[in-house]
């Protein structure tokens, strides 16, 4: 892959790739924060380090969960299920605030939950970027904040570190609520960085890539993250092959519709994900 040109000094080393992420996946936009600016407050807009605190800004996100469970399925769902939808909404986009640039450009922003502020409804992030990781021939290397590693697998070491960074404050948070913790929930982790620039790559047509990255991401060794990135393939009608994963973790959707899981979830038999993926790649 060729690298970008270099950034002008008014121009984040990350705006490309925030760019190309809303251009193949408009349910997301990211709005970076100049020096000084503050973060966007009121509207819906809660601060990543809310989440983080457990408290009444956790209370007023899982409210909106709660509502909405009630609403789409007509039935209250346990707390914990509440909780678990709550995390996955939050943490899958905020995945990709790292995951996208290193994919696009090999440059792994460190965000910590300080800097990322999350809109659910119209799909906002405001972020603050400045430290990042890159190879030493990025011309971003030159960059105020730059830190250049020496190769890819120190890159990915810096992805699952500025992951983990951001993420396990908010973990903290919602483990209570999620009646998880430990390994159950740096699995659930593990799923949100995966699925989350699985399906991007895949709008971006650039799946099979993303499938040999993650699985260099994930090898099933990497602490504090419990798993692999576990792809694998089915034999489809006629012997078309049909990529799919099995989740570290559930979701818990089964409590609410016992007959529906998700494609990737370990409670879905071979037979059922050949059918449903069968039907999506004819689509």
């Amino acid at each position: 892959m060729p690298l970008p040109a270099p950034p002008t000094s008014s121009v984040s080393p990350f705006a490309d790739a925030y760019a190309r992420l809303t251009r193949v996946f408009p349910g997301l936009s990211v709005t970076e924060l100049g020096p000084g600016e503050p973060a966007p407050q009121g509207d819906g807009w809660t601060p990543a380090a809310g989440l983080a605190q457990g408290g009444a800004a956790l209370d007023a996100f899982l409210a909106w969960d709660e509502e909405q469970i009630r609403r789409d399925y007509g039935q209250r769902a346990r707390p914990d299920v509440v909780a678990g939808f709550g995390l996955h909404r939050y943490a899958w986009p905020a995945c990709l605030l790292i995951t996208v640039p290193w994919f696009l450009h090999h440059r792994v922003p460190r965000l910590p939950v300080e800097s990322v502020t999350f809109q659910r409804t119209l799909g906002r992030m405001a972020v603050r970027t400045g430290a990042f990781a890159c190879l030493p021939d990025d011309p971003a290397a030159a960059l105020p904040g730059a830190r250049a590693v020496a190769d890819e697998e120190a890159l990915r070491a810096e992805v699952r570190e500025a992951v983990a960074g951001h993420l396990g404050p908010v973990l903290s948070g919602f483990g209570p609520r999620t009646r998880r913790r430990g390994r159950a929930l740096w699995g659930m982790a593990t799923d949100e960085v995966v699925e989350g620039l699985w399906y991007v790559a895949g709008l971006l047509g650039e799946e099979h890539r993303a499938v040999r990255e993650l699985e260099l991401l994930f090898p099933g060794t990497a602490k504090p993250y419990a798993g692999s990135a576990a792809f694998r393939e089915l034999s489809g009608p006629d012997g078309v092959p049909l990529l799919t994963r099995d989740r570290v973790s559930c979701c818990l959707f089964y409590t609410l519709r016992p007959e529906d899981t998700c494609a990737t979830c370990p409670r879905t038999r071979d037979t059922d994900r050949v059918a449903r993926l069968a039907v999506s790649a004819a689509g």
